[in-house]
């Protein structure tokens, strides 16, 4: 094994469910302090037609922190682009962070546990240090759970769902819907989101001292019927992609703001004031974000891509779709204007120019009718 690879093993934190995982052909990444499992040594594409036709089981490395407290919700609205109120218990939404410079802290999903209570999962940054920097004027508790998460996903994610609940599934589960319950024995809070843009659920520990063994053991004797397997992050990444879901730090960070990202429906600067509020009152409201199809080639992340010989911008994701049968990807530009750009090209990874066409996100499914459940893959095909 490459002594980085050892390296990233040795610092970072294992999930619980590691020695599951763990092979001498997997290879890891580190992701917010955590180990990500990039490779299980499996196929990829067969990975993905797993994720898109039936259901896999990933162990991936996204975080929570909690919130608690009478001051909950207006320590929240201050932090958050749009306000928080409306959001009932049991339910998710999207939300963003920014500095008071309008560029991106981070991304996530707030969870509403209880009337004063939430968990902000999140991307690859330090939000807990974020939020404790900016609650001194507030009765809150801010804390770290120590809370693992497990996403199983794919179009028969929710029968696997009914067999791994304890006493079985809810009988209403929307899309963003989220209920604390038991999978063999142990607490888990269970979310119907995902990072795939499949139909699926995410599994939470909402204990510290979780068996995380036994809970992927669980899992997947819940998914035998299915053929449900371990599953790894590259196979999940061409599905992102496809689906138009951005990841931070590589998408976008702090020197981008959200509409840059052609995130502007999540930020309300009418309602009350947050942090970040004045500086994007005065951003421009233009993105310069998209997405491209391209042959069939291998390109670089990050790499330039180039119009009458200049670069206007650089790749920040890049991957082969198995179903579109073309490469697809985002490009993030250095100005709104150059989106407007004709003839871009991007070196590939022979040296050789290829075109590339930008595209609206996501690629296909706008509706999300797929998460939601309403389509398959099956009939986009047929």
């Amino acid at each position: 094994m490459p002594a980085k690879q050892l390296n990233v093993i040795s610092h970072c934190k294992k999930s619980p469910w590691f020695s599951r995982t763990w092979s001498e052909a997997a290879f890891y990444g580190e992701y917010a302090d955590r180990l990500v499992l990039l490779s299980m040594g499996n196929d990829t594409v067969e990975e993905y037609w797993k994720l898109r036709k039936s259901v896999g089981l990933f162990d991936v490395p996204e975080r929570p922190v909690e919130i608690k407290g009478r001051d909950a919700i207006s320590f929240l609205n201050r932090m958050f682009t749009r306000p928080v109120d409306t959001l009932r218990v049991g339910r998710g939404s999207y939300g963003l962070l920014c500095h008071q410079g309008g560029g991106l802290v981070c991304d996530g999903i707030l969870f509403k546990l209880a009337a004063d209570h939430f968990w902000y999962v999140h991307a690859d940054a330090d939000v807990y240090l974020w939020l404790v920097a900016h609650a001194h004027d507030y009765q809150v508790e801010i804390s770290d759970p120590r809370s693992w998460v497990l996403q199983v996903q794919g179009p028969k994610s929710m029968a696997v769902l009914a067999n791994a609940c304890d006493g079985g599934a809810p009988s209403e589960f929307r899309y963003f819907d989220a209920f604390q319950g038991r999978m063999g024995g142990q607490p888990v809070l269970i979310s119907r989101t995902g990072w795939s843009a499949e139909l699926g659920f995410e599994v939470y520990n909402m204990d510290a001292d979780v068996d995380g063994p036994a809970l992927w053991d669980h899992l997947i004797a819940a998914g035998a019927d299915f053929g449900m397997t371990g599953c790894s992050q590259l196979a999940m990444n061409i599905r992102r992609i496809e689906g138009g879901i951005l990841n931070y730090r590589t998408d976008m960070d702090w020197y981008t703001t959200p509409y840059d990202m052609g995130l502007g429906q999540f930020v309300d600067l009418e309602s009350r004031d947050f942090i970040g509020r004045d500086a994007l009152r005065n951003a421009t409201r233009e993105p310069r974000f998209g997405g491209f199809k391209c042959e069939e080639r291998q390109l670089r992340y990050g790499s330039e891509v180039i119009s009458n010989g200049k670069p206007v911008g650089r790749i920040t994701a890049f991957e082969i779709s198995p179903y579109l049968q073309c490469g697809v990807g985002f490009v993030l530009f250095d100005a709104a204007d150059s989106m407007k750009s004709a003839g871009l090209t991007v070196l590939d990874r022979d040296g050789n120019e290829c075109p590339v066409e930008l595209v609206e996100l996501p690629f296909y499914d706008a509706e999300k009718n797929i998460p939601r459940g309403l389509q398959s893959v099956d009939a986009l095909i047929e």
